[in-house]
This record gives structure tokens, C-alpha cells and sequence, in this order.
């Protein structure tokens, strides 16, 4: 079913704050109720503004946090889709077996560790224009959550993938997000730990830098430094009890 096929359905002008959340609940509800079903195609960004009254950038923050939760699937040039069920479904009960145990969550961040310096790699290589301009949005909202001393969780999240997508490879994206799912509840933690905010934004901005020079030997090493700090940070954050799982 494409999206002019899809049956018109109520949807509900959003107004409060963090905008994006309220557009994720709606649609997350349409497929609960079986409104838009796997394989369908959703309607495009500007209809979807249009039909919740937000901006385009609101609607495009919602589908990027679908599409990182493994609901929506996003081809290029294709069009957006509900994703039909497949080992995406395993990350929340693999994200609960891996956090009863610290041993566990150290392996999960060594893998971290293996793969994200190469996905940077990558995004030096193949990130276009829109990937840079996103990650550098993303780079000032987490300045300004840093400044007015809000959590940047979801901006340090969302900046992590939009690199992963950047690097343009599905399998790698797709492990990605699995890691990122895993370690949503130590992040939100750690990022509390003092001086954290300030040494997460010093190493996404040397990431970007790297990208935008098309520097593949220098993202690699700005990722590894920056996700060795953070396995370090973690783990003596657990340590000193500071928000342990």
C-alpha cells in the first residue's frame, strides 16, 4: 500500500514543547491500532506538516526518532515505511539482558568502541551537505542544553546516528542503533557525571570538524578518543554508584 492508498486518518494538531515526542506518540498509536501496518508507505514530510501543524524540521526530528527505534524505514529516493518485523524487534529484551550485568555493559561499550571510529571513517568519506548541516543543528542544540543545564540525551543520540547514517551503510546503521538502544539508560546517567557535557561536546565538535574536511584518519581518531572517554567515563561512573543500572 502506497501513501495516497493509505485511509485518511485523524490527526491531531500538535502545541507543547518538544514537539517532535507528541508526533512519535500519534503515529506510534495509528500502528498500534492497526491504522498503518507494516509495509505501508507513510505520507511524506510536507503532508505530514501540513496534517499535524508543525514545522517540517518538528516532523523530520519524528522521523528520525522512528527510524532509530527500528518503526520506520527510510529509502532513498523511495519514500518512508513502516518496517515489517525482523530481528529489530529483539533490541529491548537484548537491551534488558545486557544491563543486568556490568560485565555485560563493559563488552557492549568495547563493541562500541570496535565499530564507531569506522562508521566515522565512513561518514568522512560520504557524508553530504544535509548530513554535515543536521550534525552541525545538532552540535548547537546540545551547546544550548549545555548552557541553560538541560540533558542532552536525545541530541547526543541523535547525533551519534545521524554520523551512523552518514557513513551510508544499512548493516552498520542497523547495528548501530541496536548498541545505542543498549546503552540509552547508562548515557542518560553518565551525561550527569561533572564535566561530562562539556568533554561530549568537545568530542562531537572534533568528529564534525574531521567530516566536513573529509578527513577519514582524523574522524577515526576523534571517534576513538571521544567513545574511549565515554567506556571510561561509564564504567567509573558504576563504579562510584553515580545512576548505576
Amino acid at each position: 500500500m502506497t501513501a495516497a492508498d493509505l485511509p485518511e486518518v485523524p490527526l491531531e494538531p500538535v502545541k507543547r514543547s518538544r514537539i517532535y515526542e507528541h508526533i512519535v506518540g500519534q503515529i506510534n498509536a495509528l500502528i498500534r491500532e492497526g491504522r498503518w501496518a507494516p509495509g505501508d508507505q507513510i505520507p511524506p514530510e510536507r503532508e505530514l506538516a501540513e496534517r499535524f501543524k508543525v514545522s517540517r524540521t518538528s516532523v523530520r526530528e519524528a522521523l528520525r526518532a522512528l527510524e532509530m527505534q527500528g518503526i520506520i524505514d527510510s529509502r532513498q529516493g523511495g519514500g518512508t515505511f513502516i518496517r515489517t518485523g525482523d530481528t529489530e524487534m529483539l533490541v529491548g529484551p537484548l537491551a534488558a539482558a545486557i544491563l543486568r550485568g556490568r560485565r555485560e555493559l563493559a563488552e557492549v561499550l568495547e563493541v562500541r568502541e570496535l565499530i564507531e571510529p569506522g562508521i566515522a571513517r565512513l561518514a568522512a568519506r560520504r557524508a553530504t551537505a544535509e548530513h554535515v548541516a543536521e550534525l552541525e543543528t545538532l552540535l548547537q542544540r546540545q551547546r544550548e542544553c549545555i548552557a541553560a543545564e538541560r540533558s542532552f540525551v536525545e541530541e547526543d543520540t541523535a547525533f551519534h546516528y545521524t554520523l551512523a547514517k552518514a557513513a551510508d551503510n544499512h548493516i552498520l546503521l542497523r547495528l548501530h542503533n541496536v548498541i545505542l538502544d543498549v546503552l540509552r539508560e547508562s548515557r542518560q546517567s553518565y551525561l550527569h557525571v561533572p564535566n561530562r557535557p562539556q568533554m561530549s561536546l568537545r568530542g562531537h565538535e572534533a568528529m564534525l570538524a574531521a567530516v566536513k574536511a573529509k578527513d577519514t584518519d582524523a574522524a577515526y581518531r576523534a571517534s576513538l578518543a571521544h567513545i574511549t572517554e565515554v567506556r571510561d567515563g561509564i564504567l567509573r561512573a558504576l563504579e562510584n554508584g553515580v545512576g548505576g543500572n
